[in-house]
Protein backbone atom coordinates (compact mmCIF):
# COMPACT_ATOMS: atom_id res chain seq x y z
CA UNK A 1 0.00 0.00 0.00
CA UNK A 2 0.94 3.44 -0.88
CA UNK A 3 -1.65 5.67 -0.15
CA UNK A 4 -2.02 6.63 -3.60
CA UNK A 5 -5.36 7.72 -3.25
CA UNK A 6 -4.93 8.89 0.39
CA UNK A 7 -8.51 11.02 1.03
CA UNK A 8 -10.44 10.09 -2.84
CA UNK A 9 -13.69 9.97 -2.90
CA UNK A 10 -14.88 7.19 -6.31
CA UNK A 11 -18.10 5.65 -7.47
CA UNK A 12 -17.18 2.54 -9.23
CA UNK A 13 -19.98 1.46 -11.67
CA UNK A 14 -19.84 -2.11 -12.23
CA UNK A 15 -18.17 -3.36 -9.48
CA UNK A 16 -19.16 -6.55 -8.70
CA UNK A 17 -16.91 -8.85 -10.73
CA UNK A 18 -13.98 -8.77 -12.93
CA UNK A 19 -11.79 -5.80 -13.78
CA UNK A 20 -14.50 -3.53 -11.19
CA UNK A 21 -14.14 -5.62 -8.43
CA UNK A 22 -10.63 -5.90 -8.84
CA UNK A 23 -10.53 -1.91 -9.02
CA UNK A 24 -12.48 -1.65 -5.85
CA UNK A 25 -10.52 -3.89 -3.73
CA UNK A 26 -7.30 -1.67 -5.21
CA UNK A 27 -8.39 1.83 -4.26
CA UNK A 28 -9.32 0.44 -0.77
CA UNK A 29 -5.82 -0.61 -0.30
CA UNK A 30 -4.49 2.93 -1.52
CA UNK A 31 -6.64 4.49 0.87
CA UNK A 32 -9.31 5.64 -1.25
CA UNK A 33 -12.96 5.99 0.33
CA UNK A 34 -15.68 3.96 -2.31
CA UNK A 35 -18.78 3.69 -3.54
CA UNK A 36 -20.16 1.22 -6.20
CA UNK A 37 -23.13 0.38 -8.11
CA UNK A 38 -23.51 -2.65 -9.51
CA UNK A 39 -26.81 -4.26 -11.48
CA UNK A 40 -26.44 -7.86 -10.21
CA UNK A 41 -27.80 -8.63 -7.07
CA UNK A 42 -26.23 -11.61 -5.63
CA UNK A 43 -22.60 -9.32 -6.94
CA UNK A 44 -24.58 -7.09 -4.34
CA UNK A 45 -24.84 -8.75 -1.33
CA UNK A 46 -21.55 -10.34 -1.79
CA UNK A 47 -19.98 -6.76 -2.13
CA UNK A 48 -22.48 -5.82 1.33
CA UNK A 49 -20.84 -9.09 2.99
CA UNK A 50 -16.95 -8.63 2.20
CA UNK A 51 -17.51 -4.81 2.08
CA UNK A 52 -19.54 -3.42 4.91
CA UNK A 53 -18.27 -0.12 5.12
CA UNK A 54 -18.26 0.29 1.05
CA UNK A 55 -21.74 2.04 0.12
CA UNK A 56 -23.49 -0.73 -2.58
CA UNK A 57 -26.12 0.66 -4.80
CA UNK A 58 -27.82 -2.30 -6.90
CA UNK A 59 -29.17 -0.23 -10.20
CA UNK A 60 -28.93 -0.22 -13.65
CA UNK A 61 -25.82 1.31 -15.05
CA UNK A 62 -26.86 1.68 -17.91
CA UNK A 63 -30.02 4.26 -16.92
CA UNK A 64 -29.80 8.08 -15.47
CA UNK A 65 -31.49 7.25 -12.23
CA UNK A 66 -29.38 4.36 -11.30
CA UNK A 67 -26.60 6.76 -11.94
CA UNK A 68 -28.04 9.91 -10.21
CA UNK A 69 -28.59 7.48 -7.10
CA UNK A 70 -25.20 6.07 -6.71
CA UNK A 71 -23.85 9.43 -7.18
CA UNK A 72 -26.02 11.12 -4.62
CA UNK A 73 -25.47 7.93 -1.99
CA UNK A 74 -21.49 8.30 -2.75
CA UNK A 75 -21.48 12.74 -1.78
CA UNK A 76 -23.93 11.67 0.79
CA UNK A 77 -21.47 9.49 2.24
CA UNK A 78 -18.18 10.74 1.76
CA UNK A 79 -19.04 14.83 1.59
CA UNK A 80 -18.38 14.92 -2.14
CA UNK A 81 -17.00 13.05 -5.02
CA UNK A 82 -13.40 13.23 -6.56
CA UNK A 83 -13.32 9.96 -9.10
CA UNK A 84 -15.04 8.09 -11.16
CA UNK A 85 -14.70 4.63 -12.91
CA UNK A 86 -16.86 3.03 -15.28
CA UNK A 87 -16.13 -0.87 -15.78
CA UNK A 88 -19.64 -1.71 -17.28
CA UNK A 89 -18.96 -4.12 -20.47
CA UNK A 90 -20.83 -6.98 -22.58
CA UNK A 91 -19.10 -9.00 -24.83
CA UNK A 92 -20.42 -10.52 -28.64
CA UNK A 93 -18.47 -13.22 -28.54
CA UNK A 94 -16.30 -12.80 -32.09
CA UNK A 95 -19.57 -12.26 -34.04
CA UNK A 96 -18.71 -11.43 -37.63
CA UNK A 97 -21.57 -9.48 -39.74
CA UNK A 98 -22.07 -12.50 -41.87
CA UNK A 99 -23.58 -14.36 -38.25
CA UNK A 100 -25.84 -11.69 -36.86
CA UNK A 101 -29.07 -12.55 -38.09
CA UNK A 102 -30.80 -9.22 -40.09
CA UNK A 103 -33.57 -9.26 -37.57
CA UNK A 104 -31.54 -9.65 -34.77
CA UNK A 105 -29.32 -6.84 -35.40
CA UNK A 106 -31.23 -3.72 -34.66
CA UNK A 107 -31.74 -5.64 -31.22
CA UNK A 108 -27.94 -6.79 -30.76
CA UNK A 109 -26.57 -2.85 -31.98
CA UNK A 110 -28.91 -1.65 -29.13
CA UNK A 111 -27.93 -3.98 -26.10
CA UNK A 112 -24.51 -3.53 -27.01
CA UNK A 113 -23.96 0.14 -27.52
CA UNK A 114 -26.58 0.65 -24.55
CA UNK A 115 -24.32 -1.32 -22.47
CA UNK A 116 -21.07 -0.32 -23.34
CA UNK A 117 -21.23 3.65 -24.41
CA UNK A 118 -24.36 4.56 -23.09
CA UNK A 119 -23.75 3.54 -19.19
CA UNK A 120 -20.65 5.42 -19.69
CA UNK A 121 -22.11 8.79 -20.79
CA UNK A 122 -25.04 8.33 -18.06
CA UNK A 123 -22.12 7.83 -15.51
CA UNK A 124 -20.13 11.14 -16.25
CA UNK A 125 -23.40 12.91 -16.82
CA UNK A 126 -24.28 12.72 -13.04
CA UNK A 127 -21.17 12.84 -11.59
CA UNK A 128 -19.76 15.73 -13.30
CA UNK A 129 -21.87 18.29 -11.48
CA UNK A 130 -20.08 17.17 -8.19
CA UNK A 131 -16.55 16.28 -9.86
CA UNK A 132 -16.61 19.75 -10.97
CA UNK A 133 -16.06 21.52 -7.66
CA UNK A 134 -13.07 19.12 -6.82
CA UNK A 135 -9.05 19.61 -7.05
CA UNK A 136 -7.56 17.09 -8.84
CA UNK A 137 -10.81 15.03 -10.46
CA UNK A 138 -10.63 12.55 -12.95
CA UNK A 139 -12.78 9.94 -14.31
CA UNK A 140 -11.46 6.77 -15.60
CA UNK A 141 -13.40 4.51 -18.23
CA UNK A 142 -12.97 0.98 -19.78
CA UNK A 143 -11.94 0.71 -23.23
CA UNK A 144 -10.17 -2.27 -24.50
CA UNK A 145 -7.53 -3.64 -26.86
CA UNK A 146 -10.59 -4.00 -29.34
CA UNK A 147 -10.55 0.41 -29.42
CA UNK A 148 -7.58 -0.06 -31.06
CA UNK A 149 -7.53 -3.13 -32.87
CA UNK A 150 -9.67 -5.40 -34.74
CA UNK A 151 -10.05 -9.07 -34.19
CA UNK A 152 -10.44 -9.26 -30.39
CA UNK A 153 -13.91 -8.97 -30.63
CA UNK A 154 -16.71 -9.23 -32.87
CA UNK A 155 -18.36 -5.98 -35.06
CA UNK A 156 -20.71 -5.01 -32.46
CA UNK A 157 -18.30 -5.26 -29.50
CA UNK A 158 -15.26 -3.59 -31.62
CA UNK A 159 -17.42 -0.76 -33.02
CA UNK A 160 -18.78 0.15 -29.47
CA UNK A 161 -14.87 -0.23 -27.78
CA UNK A 162 -13.96 2.41 -30.31
CA UNK A 163 -17.02 4.46 -29.40
CA UNK A 164 -15.80 4.48 -25.66
CA UNK A 165 -12.74 5.43 -26.96
CA UNK A 166 -14.23 8.58 -28.44
CA UNK A 167 -16.08 9.32 -25.34
CA UNK A 168 -12.90 9.56 -23.61
CA UNK A 169 -11.25 12.03 -26.13
CA UNK A 170 -14.54 14.62 -26.21
CA UNK A 171 -14.70 14.27 -22.91
CA UNK A 172 -11.59 14.93 -22.03
CA UNK A 173 -11.15 17.84 -24.20
CA UNK A 174 -14.50 19.15 -23.37
CA UNK A 175 -14.27 19.13 -19.06
CA UNK A 176 -10.74 20.73 -19.19
CA UNK A 177 -9.23 21.69 -16.99
CA UNK A 178 -11.59 20.69 -14.16
CA UNK A 179 -11.66 17.05 -14.89
CA UNK A 180 -8.98 14.95 -15.99
CA UNK A 181 -10.67 11.97 -18.46
CA UNK A 182 -8.52 9.27 -19.09
CA UNK A 183 -9.16 4.89 -20.06
CA UNK A 184 -7.73 1.86 -19.73
CA UNK A 185 -7.63 -0.46 -22.45
CA UNK A 186 -7.09 -4.14 -21.36
CA UNK A 187 -6.78 -7.13 -23.18
CA UNK A 188 -7.69 -10.80 -22.83
CA UNK A 189 -8.18 -11.13 -19.07
CA UNK A 190 -8.47 -13.88 -16.88
CA UNK A 191 -11.55 -14.27 -14.35
CA UNK A 192 -13.60 -11.14 -15.59
CA UNK A 193 -17.35 -12.77 -15.77
CA UNK A 194 -17.51 -11.32 -19.07
CA UNK A 195 -21.21 -12.51 -20.62
CA UNK A 196 -22.86 -12.28 -24.05
CA UNK A 197 -25.70 -10.09 -25.47
CA UNK A 198 -29.01 -11.75 -24.70
CA UNK A 199 -30.30 -10.54 -28.22
CA UNK A 200 -28.35 -13.16 -29.45
CA UNK A 201 -28.28 -15.62 -26.91
CA UNK A 202 -25.46 -15.54 -25.70
CA UNK A 203 -25.92 -13.90 -22.04
CA UNK A 204 -25.54 -17.31 -20.48
CA UNK A 205 -21.98 -17.42 -21.47
CA UNK A 206 -18.98 -16.48 -19.91
CA UNK A 207 -16.02 -15.31 -21.63
CA UNK A 208 -13.56 -16.60 -19.19
CA UNK A 209 -15.23 -19.98 -19.41
CA UNK A 210 -13.04 -20.75 -22.20
CA UNK A 211 -10.91 -24.01 -21.27
CA UNK A 212 -6.84 -23.38 -21.47
CA UNK A 213 -8.10 -19.51 -21.61
CA UNK A 214 -4.53 -18.81 -19.26
CA UNK A 215 -2.24 -20.31 -21.88
CA UNK A 216 -4.25 -19.01 -24.78
CA UNK A 217 -4.22 -15.17 -23.04
CA UNK A 218 -0.49 -15.71 -22.57
CA UNK A 219 0.87 -17.32 -26.05
CA UNK A 220 -0.12 -13.87 -27.97
CA UNK A 221 1.28 -11.19 -26.40
CA UNK A 222 5.16 -10.52 -26.11
CA UNK A 223 5.38 -10.92 -22.21
CA UNK A 224 3.63 -13.97 -22.15
CA UNK A 225 1.42 -12.96 -19.49
CA UNK A 226 -2.42 -13.77 -19.28
CA UNK A 227 -3.15 -10.79 -17.16
CA UNK A 228 -6.00 -10.65 -14.48
CA UNK A 229 -8.31 -8.37 -13.05
CA UNK A 230 -6.18 -7.23 -10.68
CA UNK A 231 -3.68 -6.37 -12.68
CA UNK A 232 -5.33 -4.19 -14.89
CA UNK A 233 -6.73 -2.41 -11.67
CA UNK A 234 -3.64 -0.57 -10.64
CA UNK A 235 -3.45 1.39 -14.09
CA UNK A 236 -7.17 3.14 -12.60
CA UNK A 237 -5.25 3.66 -9.59
CA UNK A 238 -2.28 5.25 -11.67
CA UNK A 239 -5.05 7.19 -13.66
CA UNK A 240 -6.94 8.31 -10.50
CA UNK A 241 -4.19 10.01 -8.50
CA UNK A 242 -1.93 12.93 -8.37
CA UNK A 243 0.84 11.00 -10.08
CA UNK A 244 -0.95 10.92 -13.48
CA UNK A 245 -2.13 15.09 -13.21
CA UNK A 246 -0.68 16.03 -16.42
CA UNK A 247 -2.61 13.23 -18.33
CA UNK A 248 -6.00 13.70 -20.07
CA UNK A 249 -7.18 11.88 -23.07
CA UNK A 250 -4.94 9.47 -22.89
CA UNK A 251 -5.07 5.28 -22.90
CA UNK A 252 -3.30 2.78 -20.66
CA UNK A 253 -2.87 -0.34 -22.48
CA UNK A 254 -2.35 -3.10 -20.23
CA UNK A 255 -2.27 -6.07 -22.56
CA UNK A 256 1.01 -7.60 -22.46
CA UNK A 257 2.67 -6.09 -25.35
CA UNK A 258 -0.80 -7.07 -27.40
CA UNK A 259 -0.15 -4.06 -29.76
CA UNK A 260 3.50 -4.98 -30.83
CA UNK A 261 2.35 -7.37 -32.28
CA UNK A 262 3.02 -11.91 -32.91
CA UNK A 263 5.03 -12.70 -30.06
CA UNK A 264 8.33 -13.85 -30.95
CA UNK A 265 9.35 -17.35 -31.68
CA UNK A 266 10.61 -18.94 -28.51
CA UNK A 267 13.01 -21.85 -28.17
Amino acid sequence: MTGWLAGKRALIVGAGSGIGRATVDAFLNEDARVAVLEYDSGKCATLRQQLPDVPVIEGDGTTRTANDEAVQVAVDAFGGLDTLVNCVGIFDFYRRIQDIPAERIDQAFDEMFRINVLSHIHSVKAAVPALMGQDGASIVLTESASSFYPGRGGLLYVASKFAVRGVVTALAHELAPRIRVNGVAPGGTLNTDLRGLDSLDLGARRLDAAPDRARELAARTPLGVALSGEDHAWSYVFLASHRSRGLTGETIHPDGGFSLGPPPQRN
